[in-house]
């Protein structure tokens, strides 16, 4: 079987890292196609041995890029063209009906109840979303929440296929080792409270309340990884708190492993280097950093999280849901703080999102999209 990747950019998100960590687990060989910025997780998926071609697409009307996009695929003989992101689902299934692949399959990564990949999520882009879909075989939700946002659109619910995301568990497996060293080379103190946050740093990810939450606890640091437009308004913020030094915004990681220096730690040595982890977002389509925190055996404030919030409470006994309101937070992380570190074992909901398993799941539904239909 031979298998087209179509995403919208290959920078550093989620979606992009599930769909390099994916590849590692499927058993065909897949070439990766984006429409624009290749940007490192291009890198990292090269050096796994993956082919990736750029299309070098100017904007969202640059429709020049979908006859391009159409040649590429009808050359390239694939059975199965599989498109992720919306720019990439809406060109992607047109180009692969044009050039006659064998199937197309997509997965919706990020759709909230009001924004899709963080964009207001407008009357013409859900009709766009709609039109494009029913040229595909099959819509791979990343979770329960997304698949029910999917069917309320009006997307057929025998087209929607539930494949949530997935992790390496042994590679957030805690470390005391790791936890001493990653403090060191973050300029932490060995004995001090650290709160972790993961995320792209874009306003509805609401990392302002945690900077303003851990700035109000005496003696608290921050590590928050990642990159994006909010990131020197976060930094003032900081500032005029008078909490600099305690808040440490430390850019992209790795979310693999360490920097290739071998000094720079990636997320699996943060999370083992933080006593408690919060994802303040309001609205998320499945809560990657949630489960790579729990895998971690860290204690996580959450005020939503699909990946949790879907399941029975006994499948993530350290996962707590807390509300919007600042009080609360600061509250259950001083509850934190004055109890003390602690570290929990990895709870059932770990297992459930293996990257195996979900790598399987996926399998089926090639299996099904490409099958004669009766």
């Amino acid at each position: 079987m031979r298998v087209l990747h179509v995403i919208t950019g290959l920078g550093v998100g989620g979606a992009e890292q599930q769909l390099r960590l994916l590849l590692r687990h499927l058993p065909m060989r897949c070439d990766v196609l984006t429409l624009t910025n290749p940007g490192p997780v291009a890198e990292g998926l090269r050096s796994d041995g993956v082919r990736v071609v750029h299309l070098g697409m100017r904007g969202n009307r640059d429709l020049g890029a979908l006859p391009r996009l159409a040649r590429f695929v009808r050359r390239g003989r694939y059975d199965l063209v599989h498109t992720h992101l919306y720019r990439a689902c809406v060109y992607g299934r047109l180009a692969a009906r044009l050039a006659g692949a064998g199937a197309v399959v997509a997965t919706e990564h990020s759709l909230g109840d009001a924004e899709i990949e963080g964009r207001p999520l407008t009357g013409g882009v859900r009709a766009l979303y709609l039109a494009s879909e029913r040229l595909g075989a099959a819509t791979v939700a990343v979770s329960d929440t997304v698949a029910d946002r999917l069917t309320g659109w009006g997307v057929p619910a025998a087209r929607v296929h539930v494949v949530p995301n997935g992790i390496e568990a042994a590679r957030f497996r805690f470390d005391g080792g790791v936890r001493r060293a990653a403090r060191a080379r973050t300029g932490l103190p060995e004995r001090a409270f650290v709160v972790g946050g993961i995320g792209r740093l874009v306003p509805g990810k609401r990392f302002d309340a945690l900077v303003r939450a851990v700035a109000a606890l005496p003696g608290a640091h921050l590590l928050l990884a990642g990159e994006g437009p909010e990131r020197a308004a976060l930094r003032r913020l900081a500032a005029e708190l008078g909490a600099q030094n305690r808040i440490h915004l430390l850019g992209e990681r790795d979310p693999l492993g360490d920097g290739p220096d071998g000094r720079t730690p990636g997320i699996p040595a943060l999370l083992s280097a933080m006593d408690v982890f919060v994802s303040p977002s309001r609205e998320e389509a499945f809560g990657l950093a949630v489960v790579e925190a729990l895998a971690a055996g860290l204690p996580v404030l959450h005020v939503t999280c699909p990946a949790i919030d879907d399941l029975p409470a006994a499948q993530a006994p350290g996962a707590r849901r807390i509300g919007t309101g600042p009080e609360e937070l600061v509250a259950a992380l001083r509850g934190h703080m004055e109890a003390g570190a602690t570290r929990l074992p990895p709870p059932p909901v770990v297992r459930r999102y293996d990257i195996a398993r979900s790598a399987e799941q996926l399998l089926d539904v090639y299996r099904l999209a490409l099958a004669p239909r009766t």
